[in-house]
């Protein structure tokens, strides 16, 4: 089977590597690019950013091309003040220096605990290590999507090909998430390679276009975090006529593009920090898109609701209780709700009145591992899918000894 992590397109190496950051398990990932890629990057809506969320937004908003990205585990760097900021230039310094480029060619992501400082006399010599270990087999970015974990319980990644112009082009995503999720970002970071010819600009407003159906249409447990990014790498060497309009080649790309991070994000969803159920909310019918897309938020947010569904309860009135209170505009008298999965489907409310039905049978079908929560609200032609999580006795356990 041909390679689709994160150096899977053309002049992209990766590695990841255990250097002590974390008790065991793998905890810094470098990615480089053969040659200058054009960057673009979303980041946290928290006005509480990391250091390395600050860093990397001025390199992003520049248009200028990057080389690699650096990312820890195991320390967020965040809430660290001007200490937290000179070590993240010290990282993409030392990377650069192993790279033979600048050092604002070079991102930085950090990812775990808050409001502590990194051991830089763990990280540099680390980035030292991992950078010996760059390659572009499988293996090697195996590891790398293993280094940027913390509670994830499975590796997310995601994998296209695509024609532009007659060429052949690749496009890789890994990301991590499992707690701290919730839209405008979720607690994550994702990381797209490409080696699609493309412009800053583009590429750019690609990413913002595919994260909005995507990334911010996820919840686990209604926090954001500090550090969220999503980072897009382009390098070119795919040989495709360069993407600079919203063309046909940049409707094919935005497409492949949205594919990933759409994949991801029902991945981070699915694995929610102690999580048994994935939960997709469908909202049709409403009278605007901002008003489908806040509808099936808010259900999904909703603790009571996926309290619910974590005990295979029809208790549809959770369903109504948080839209009425999402400040979307809607005909609270006209909606209608229904259940379904791998064993069947049931509607429970038609016109915000209860529909008679069989409470074992229901039971069944929320007692699967994928609930479809369908509303329909005959409002208008607008819809928006959202995704989240049942809440579990396990996600206590995880987030009360989070630091140990």
């Amino acid at each position: 089977m041909p390679n689709s992590y994160i150096n899977a397109p053309e002049g992209f190496t990766a590695a990841g590597d255990h250097i002590g950051l974390k008790k065991q398990k793998k905890d810094l990932t470098l990615i480089l690019s053969e040659v200058p890629a054009a960057a673009a990057g979303c980041f946290t809506q928290n006005a509480v950013k990391a250091a390395p969320v600050l860093y990397d937004m001025p390199i992003i908003a520049s248009g200028k091309k990057v080389r690699g990205i650096v990312i820890n585990s195991g320390n967020a760097n965040a809430c660290t003040g001007e200490q937290g900021l000179r070590d993240v230039r010290a990282a993409a310094g030392a990377f650069a220096g192993l790279a033979g480029c600048a050092a604002d060619e070079i991102l930085v992501c950090s990812t775990g605990v808050i409001g502590v400082n990194l051991p830089m006399d763990v990280l540099l010599p680390g980035i030292g290590l991992v950078f010996d270990k760059l390659g572009g087999d499988e293996q090697s970015g195996e590891d790398a999507v293993q280094g940027i974990m913390t509670t994830d319980t499975f590796e997310k990644t995601a994998y296209e090909e695509i024609t532009l112009g007659g060429a052949r082009v690749k496009l890789a995503g890994m990301a991590k998430g499992s707690g701290m999720i919730h839209p405008d970002m979720a607690t994550l970071l994702a990381f797209i390679t490409t080696d699609a010819a493309i412009s800053p600009e583009m590429l750019q407003k690609a990413l913002t276009a595919s994260i909005a159906d995507t990334y911010n249409m996820i919840s686990v447990d209604r926090d954001t975090s500090t550090n969220d990014t999503v980072l897009a790498l382009a390098n070119g060497m795919a040989g495709n006529s360069p993407i600079g309009a919203e063309d046909g080649d940049y409707s094919i790309f935005l497409a492949a593009l949205s594919r990933i991070n759409r994949k991801l994000a029902i991945d981070i969803a699915r694995d929610g920090e102690g999580a048994g159920k994935l939960m997709e909310v469908n909202v049709r019918g409403a009278r605007t898109e901002a008003d489908a897309r806040i509808l099936a938020r808010s259900v999904t947010a909703s603790n009571l609701f996926k309290a619910a569904l974590f005990g295979a309860d029809a208790n549809w009135g959770r369903v109504l209780c948080a839209m009425g209170y999402s400040g979307a505009c809607f005909n609270a008298e006209r909606v209608d709700v229904a259940f379904r999965s791998a064993a069947g489907a049931v509607a429970v409310s038609k016109d915000s009145t209860p529909v008679a039905f069989e409470e074992a049978a229901a039971k069944a079908i929320l007692s699967e591992k994928e609930i479809f929560v369908d509303i329909a609200l005959h409002d208008g032609d607008y819809s928006a899918t959202a995704w989240g999580c049942d809440l579990t006795y396990d996600y206590v356990k995880i987030n009360g000894d989070y630091r140990s």
